[in-house]
């Protein structure tokens, strides 16, 4: 993992500003316990994953407060126009386990470039899942990424969790359609809505995103092996309970939308179930 030099840090920060203006458009976005930011140490942040766009409202709000450097997955780390800034801010990319490319060593490789950045005082954002849900709560199901990393973590390292909530029945989630949304597709879509809505009627969604800090109940979790870590994690992610799918107009003048979830979600814990 690569520290990124001064100018890089400072065209993340200006990227971040410009990308949580456009997000304003289209969601009102609440963030509760940035304070966990505020100390001097390199934290492991560690958050839910309910839908493809939520990522991009992660980064952008962490970047009001403090820098970091995210865990990518290889088939947006690997976008022509990206992949050099991607490198250069020091991202680690990592197999796509959503469409099965199960890399033997991926595991290897996110733990000590992970371990690297810590020592290089650098934050880092993990997502325990890798996946995005296919339900109304987070399932972490055997991902063992973020329990090997605390294991192993230094003792000046905070572990921060980080929960967000108001996506799951966005176009962007598997609420929508019961499958994985294509990311450049909905990207493209944006504008279109936008116009469609003269700019400033567009119907918004509320995003919560609340970070806690949960050093010491992750550490003690991981001493009790993968399962109750896992665990652990599941219930801070699931604290309010399961989600109901809303399901949010794309125009002002358009009626309320009827829409109902899929019979089948992919890769849901269902799904899951039924198949092991």
């Amino acid at each position: 993992m690569k520290k990124p030099n001064s100018f890089i840090l400072l065209l993340s920060k200006i990227i971040a500003f410009k990308v949580r203006i456009l997000l304003r458009v289209r969601y009102k976005i609440v963030v509760k316990g940035h304070e966990v930011f505020k100390r001097d140490l390199p934290v492991f942040i560690l958050p839910n994953h309910p839908a493809l766009i939520d990522p991009i409202i992660m980064l952008s709000q962490i970047y009001r407060f403090t820098a970091a450097t995210p865990v990518i997955s290889e088939k947006y780390y690997d976008i022509p126009v990206a992949k050099s800034f991607f490198k250069q801010m020091g991202a680690v990319r990592v197999s796509d386990l959503e469409k099965g490319n199960r890399d033997t060593q991926v595991l290897k490789v996110i733990t000590r470039s992970v371990l690297k950045g810590f020592r290089r005082k650098q934050n880092i954002v993990l997502y325990p899942s890798g996946q995005i849900l296919g339900q109304g709560f987070e399932k972490i199901f055997n991902k063992k990424s973020a329990y090997h990393i605390v294991t192993k973590l230094p003792p000046d390292v905070l572990v921060v969790g980080a929960r967000i909530s108001g996506l799951w029945g966005s176009s962007w989630s598997k609420a929508y359609t019961g499958k994985s949304p294509d990311f450049f597709t909905q990207l493209a879509k944006g504008p279109f809505y936008t116009l469609a809505n003269l700019i400033f009627f567009m119907p918004k969604r509320k995003v919560t995103i609340e970070f806690e800090d949960i050093t010491s109940q992750a550490e003690s979790a991981a001493q009790l092996g993968q399962k109750p870590f896992n665990s652990f994690l599941e219930d801070f992610y699931n604290r309010h309970g399961e989600e109901t799918p809303l399901f949010l107009k794309h125009y002002f003048y358009s009626p309320k939308l009827k829409r109902e979830l899929p019979e089948k979600v992919s890769r849901s814990a269902k799904q899951e179930s039924a198949s092991s």
